[in-house]
């Protein structure tokens, strides 16, 4: 039987190579673009945070907060790079400023597939706080779904499970398509899971009355009772769908052609969490807790304004 992982710590999947080199292709352009744009620092869209709070860069966990503190000690030409998720990287002793962008960007892309963008240079704080919401974009057409691979990385639809509702009926994922939807994983054996449910009974309800938007839940290695039993205890008034499962030795998620799909494949550790788009492609997921899912809600609007 495979360990049962729960993690607090945000991680973000590794890039494929494909996607590392197109990455690598644009790196070039963006970090010009950027450095162009720092010559606009004055402009209303630039974050005036101080530079020296750890705790104001956004999304950062404790290490990342670490590595920050690190970077505002280290030598000029020093950049750091953040991304959705808490991805992040960081240059020291550059050549120059646009060499220690680029160096702090692709330290940052080598974590995660959403994209970084800078947050401090030198003695500057950079970050353009008005983009960092549409950083989920560009959004997938139609057309482009239908194209996208099946799997769990950003830009590919993501398998269709089938779970059942609190009535009995089946519900295949596929049934949501035209409506996003945060699939979340996890579980009561989960020490961070139990911790972090309590910020989604608060992002659910900046949604309540939207029918364009489903929060599901679904347990891992344990029957649906002992997690509605908990939710209940809790106070909670988050909706399980049950995922099927029975036990700590059922390791695998159902699909709604009848195979069934290893929960690690899905969720390395638990709890994980996912959003897809209106046609059921993962825009962002993220293995382990959030720091403040509230951080998160401009994104979700944003995706419900722009995707179509």
């Amino acid at each position: 039987m495979a360990a049962m992982r729960c993690m607090s710590a945000t991680s973000s999947t590794n890039p494929g190579r494909a996607a590392a080199a197109v990455r690598r292709r644009t790196l070039a352009a963006l970090v010009a673009a950027l450095v162009a744009g720092l010559a606009l620092a004055s402009a209303p869209a630039i974050a005036a945070a101080g530079l020296d709070k750890a705790t104001a860069v956004p999304h950062l966990g404790a290490r990342g907060q670490a590595g920050y503190r690190d970077f505002l000690a280290a030598e000029p030409h020093r950049a750091f790079a953040i991304a959705p998720g808490g991805g992040w990287g960081w240059s020291q002793a550059a050549a120059s400023p646009d060499a220690a962008l680029e160096q702090a960007l692709a330290a940052c892309q080598q974590h995660t597939r959403q994209r970084c963008v800078p947050y401090a240079l030198n003695a500057d704080t950079v970050f353009d706080a008005r983009a960092w919401p549409r950083l989920w974009r560009p959004y997938a057409t139609a057309a482009e779904a239908r194209r996208a691979s099946v799997g769990t990385d950003r830009g590919q639809r993501f398998p269709d499970l089938l779970l059942t509702a609190p009535d009995g009926k089946p519900l295949k994922l596929s049934e949501l398509r035209g409506k996003v939807v945060v699939l979340h994983f996890w579980a009561t054996w989960c020490p961070t899971c139990r911790l972090e449910l309590p910020q989604f009974e608060t992002l659910r309800r900046g949604f309540a009355g939207r029918r364009d938007i489903v929060f599901l839940f679904t347990q891992a290695r344990e029957p649906a009772e002992v997690s509605r039993k908990w939710l209940k205890q809790q106070g909670l008034g988050l909706v399980l769908h049950d995922s099927g499962a029975r036990g700590s030795r059922d390791e695998r998620f159902r699909l709604a052609d009848g195979q069934t799909l290893a929960d690690r494949q899905v969720a390395a550790v638990f709890p994980a969490t996912y959003v897809l788009d209106r046609h059921g492609v993962v825009v962002f997921g993220l293995k382990g807790s959030a720091e403040d899912w509230g951080e998160y809600v401009p994104f979700l609007k944003d995706l419900l304004s722009h995707a179509k």
